[in-house]
């Protein structure tokens, strides 16, 4: 803006105001007078705030300083009215002014001097420089202006520091951006011939090429503001000369563009600016796109590479708003999907130090993907780099910012980038665009050419616009153009704007002399809802952009050998989640022109049956492959855990099934199972032989000398113990378990109770011998039936009391192995087992002490020397038993328990009734009453 303070009357007392004046920043009121060589009556405000002006440039080192003069009035009120609207008040009241500067919307006060009120002298505004022309114009009613880079870099002219320097020349002709300007006017003169839109209202317009310079950008938007007049008959505080800005292509010229409208409520929409830095309404709330935020495009970056298996890229950006921003926003993303970055490089141009560095950087890495989020024209430079390192091969996804571009096409560049998916806009589909970019815009629209002089032109100098004109009859181009059709909505959704605050109707009118301010078309463009003639909805969400739609585009080459950027899908972001992308992968054309996804992993994927253990210092793409241990499994490739298996269930040979356990118990058909069948069924023939050849021989002397009865009894329990160790071998069952332990119990105590009772006959058979003894009487057969009926009953009661409070149950048992289950029987009371063990020990110790008492008494039929024999044998038996029994794992543990039975059986079976078959058998001649007397005589 201008320096609002030409004209101002000079200060004839310096009263307080040199005394008063600013203490800010480093100024004192020495460099304030000094600066007005001592003599501040002398000092005319117009250098005065020309002063402060530059002292705040250079101190605070910002382009957008804005000197006010405030008039103070007596009333408070009024002076903080003054101070709150921040506007430009030139008026002075009582002789005195209030010096101020606003630096980016925050106002300080400096100071303030009494002034004279000059009535002669009138205020106004001049441009310090030269004004800025357009490249294109057109006067209208309202005015739309723009700003493209309609070439793509600048060179200054020698400086020989004697004279003024001249203007920067703009060099390579960018035509893309070109186009954009075209469309603009094209679009412009669509409208101006329409009678629904603005019916009697002329749009005109001002483009502006910066030529990819900041500082012409700057210039370009001041031009804008204030137009192409040298002075202004009006105080500064009149309106911008434009209604709307159309630009820039890139974020970062884009965001300095807005802060320099911001002020003024100027709206800029771009077609073209995606960071999402932009959608900070606070920030920017005069900023509006007709282009989505890139952090949709970001986050659909992450979803393309992780859609296609990708989990190790490498990652190039911009080192500016558009590249830092997008790039953070994918990192994100990609994070989330657990896509790993090998390296993420900024890339600035401007530093061929960095631009190699990042090209070797590319050549020297494993991934074979690459996320380049670079401008068009950062793209170019970098591909002339991988050029000149023949870096082939490689996976390049890309962004709408070059992805697209015809100018990156070369058949050098091809080698490099073939097969290169990225997402852009759509493609231009405006009727007769193709036709006027080759007739009516040149006959019109284009100075040095055009017939037709309407164009507010004032610059005459034609060479600015010789490199145009070789693409005069050019439109090849047309078919890959993107970003026109948002600029195509731009222009009109500013032109429905206008409409609405002109309070235009449909075929007739609008008021057409009713002023508009800037800020009046903001809040308008914040409620613009229309459809175009293409079929496009159009209306900006919260943050001023339009929804979010993408193509994916492939590079390809066509059947005529030209290069190509074929759609193979499609993202929108307004879909629901799951519908958002679709591709055709069949379509797509990889790197190198293979039809062969490329692979890129820092690791090879963990087949099932392993898991994924990272590598110390890497990222989590890169990883070993460990198996599984057992009982776990991992039935999915890449897995980042294996899984336990179920209880009932181990993990196969490959850990990735798991499988019903194996569930062992001793079984009929196993070895073990038969051989101890086989000694268990052996020993009951083997009783029951015994038993018949007692029976056979039952009245002889040596039958009848050890107590028949007892015998049989004996015996018939001895069988039975044999038998009741097959309860211990099958799978066991409710029942099966019940029996075992009591049949077991009982059989035994039957047993130790008959031994017990011929030990008890013997002993008390010879005590009876002694003169004036009665005590047979009392160990008669029928105390003997009864005393082993008693032992067995106290046994039974035992057990009965076991089955009734906790009997022994089926139990799974899953402790011993982890790979199988072991089927035994729990012994639900073990309190009642051990009862019933203990109990069989405290008879088989009665019986071996009565038995050792007795082992030395005169008789041949005296049997308790081998009573003694043989209840040794069954108590160490059963003493081992004990730590063999809690020690031994699974089936072994029945094992050793059918092991005790039955050794203890055979020791009570050929220890007692051995020597009596022997005699019956082979020493027939020794079975006589004789003989068995004849001991106990020969003493």
């Amino acid at each position: 803006m201008s320096s609002q303070s030409g004209g101002m009357p000079r200060r004839q007392d310096p009263g307080p105001g040199c005394r008063q004046e600013i203490q800010f920043l480093e100024w004192s009121e020495r460099q304030w007078c000094g600066e007005c060589q001592l003599n501040p009556a002398n000092c005319a405000i117009a250098t005065v705030l020309e002063f402060l002006q530059g002292r705040f440039s250079v101190v605070l080192a910002l382009p957008i300083i804005r000197v006010y003069v405030a008039a103070i009035s007596p009333a408070m009120p009024l002076l903080m009215e003054t101070l709150s609207a921040g506007k430009p008040h030139t008026d002075i009241i009582n002789q005195h002014v209030l010096y101020g500067v606003v630096v980016e919307g925050q106002q300080y006060f400096l100071g303030e001097v009494v002034l004279p009120k000059d009535p002669q002298e009138e205020e106004n505004c001049h441009i310090l420089k030269n004004p800025e022309y357009p490249l294109l114009s057109k006067d209208g009613d309202v005015i739309i202006g723009a700003i493209f880079s309609i070439h793509s870099g600048t060179q200054m002219q020698p400086l020989p520091y004697t004279e003024k320097p001249q203007p920067l020349i703009c060099i390579r002709f960018n035509l893309r951006e070109f186009r954009f300007a075209q469309t603009m006017i094209f679009v412009i003169e669509e409208i101006n011939r329409s009678n629904h839109l603005l019916p009697n209202i002329s749009i005109g317009y001002r483009i502006y090429d910066n030529c990819v310079s900041r500082l012409l950008s700057m210039k370009a938007a001041m031009a804008l503001m204030n137009g192409m007049d040298i002075t202004a008959d009006y105080a500064c505080s009149g309106q911008a000369v434009v209604q709307a800005i159309i630009g820039e292509s890139e974020s970062t010229p884009t965001i300095a563009l807005t802060r320099t409208t911001e002020p003024f409520k100027i709206p800029v929409i771009s077609h073209a600016a995606t960071c999402e830095c932009l959608s900070s309404r606070k920030e920017y709330p005069s900023f509006f796109r007709t282009i989505a935020s890139d952090y949709y495009q970001s986050r659909a970056l992450g979803y393309l590479v992780k859609h296609f298996g990708w989990s190790w890229v490498g990652a190039v950006n911009s080192d500016n708003d558009y590249g830092n921003s997008g790039m953070a926003i994918f990192l994100n993303a990609a994070k989330e999907e657990g896509i790993c970055v090998e390296y993420n490089e900024k890339f600035d141009r401007l530093d061929p130090e960095k631009v190699m560095k990042v090209a070797d950087i590319i050549k020297k890495g494993t991934a074979k993907v690459i996320i380049i989020f670079l401008t068009q024209v950062d793209m170019n430079i970098l591909t002339d780099h991988l050029i000149l390192r023949n870096v082939t091969g490689y996976q390049m996804i890309g962004v709408e910012g070059w992805i697209t571009a015809v100018n990156l096409v070369t058949p050098a560049s091809y080698n490099i980038l073939a097969g290169s998916i990225g997402l852009d806009v759509g493609k231009m589909n405006i009727d007769g665009f193709a036709d006027y970019v080759i007739k009516e815009f040149w006959q019109t629209s284009f100075p040095c050419l055009n017939t037709v002089r309407n164009i507010s032109q004032t610059d005459s100098n034609c060479n600015k616009y010789e490199d145009m004109i070789p693409f005069k009859n050019y439109n090849e181009d047309i078919s890959e153009l993107r970003y026109a059709n948002n600029i195509y909505n731009a222009v009109y959704a500013v032109a429905h704007s206008l409409h609405s605050l002109l309070r235009c109707t449909e075929n007739q009118s609008c008021e057409k002399n009713k002023t508009i301010q800037p800020w009046q078309v903001v809040q308008s463009l914040k409620k613009v809802n229309f459809t175009t003639k293409l079929g496009e909805q159009v209306w900006f969400d919260s943050t001023g952009a339009t929804a979010a739609k993408y193509d994916v585009v492939n590079w390809q080459r066509g059947f005529n050998g030209e290069v190509q950027f074929k759609a193979v899908g499609y993202y929108d972001a307004s879909l629901p989640s799951g519908q958002q992308f679709v591709l055709n992968s069949e379509d797509i054309m990889w790197a190198g022109e293979k039809r062969e996804k490329p692979r890129s992993v820092c690791s090879e994927s963990c087949p099932p049956g392993t898991r994924k253990a990272a590598q110390k210092g890497r990222p989590v793409c890169c990883y070993d492959c460990i198996p599984c241990a057992e009982g776990e499994i991992s039935n999915q490739t890449d897995s980042n855990n294996c899984e336990q298996c179920p209880g009932e269930y181990w993990s196969n040979a490959d850990r990735d099934k798991c499988i019903l356990k194996v569930i062992e118990f001793l079984s009929f058909t196993e070895v073990m199972g038969i051989i101890l069948v086989f000694f268990s069924l052996f020993g009951a023939v083997l009783t029951v032989l015994v038993a018949i050849l007692f029976l056979i021989e039952k009245d002889t002397p040596i039958v009848k000398a050890n107590n028949s009865e007892l015998s049989f009894l004996l015996l018939f329990s001895l069988t039975l113990c044999f038998l009741c160790s097959l309860t211990f071998i099958g799978r066991p069952s409710q029942w099966s378990c019940m029996l075992r332990h009591t049949a077991f119990g009982i059989t035994f105590v039957l047993c130790i109770s008959c031994v017990l009772g011929k030990t008890v006959v013997v002993l008390m058979a010879f005590r009876a011998t002694l003169p004036g003894s009665n005590i047979m009487k009392w160990f008669g057969p029928l105390q003997q039936r009864l005393s082993v009926l008693a032992f067995t009953l106290i046994q039974v009661l035992i057990c009965v009391l076991w089955l009734t409070v906790s009997p022994p149950f089926p139990y799974e048992n899953m402790n011993y192995y982890k790979e199988r289950i072991i089927l035994e029987c729990n012994l639900g009371s073990a309190i009642g087992f051990w009862a019933v063990l203990g109990y069989i020990g405290v008879l088989a110790f009665l019986c071996f002490v009565l038995a050792f008492l007795a082992r030395k008494l005169p008789d041949n039929f005296n049997e308790a020397k081998f009573i003694t024999f043989s209840i040794l044998i069954f108590c160490a038996v059963w003493i081992t038993f004990i730590p063999a029994y809690v020690s031994s794992p699974g089936k072994f543990t029945v094992a050793v328990e059918i092991f005790a039975i039955l050794a203890s059986s055979f020791a009570l079976l050929f220890c007692i009734f051995t020597p009596k078959c022997y005699i019956i058998l082979f020493k027939p001649e020794l079975n006589t009453k004789k003989n068995m007397m004849g001991k106990m005589a020969s003493k």
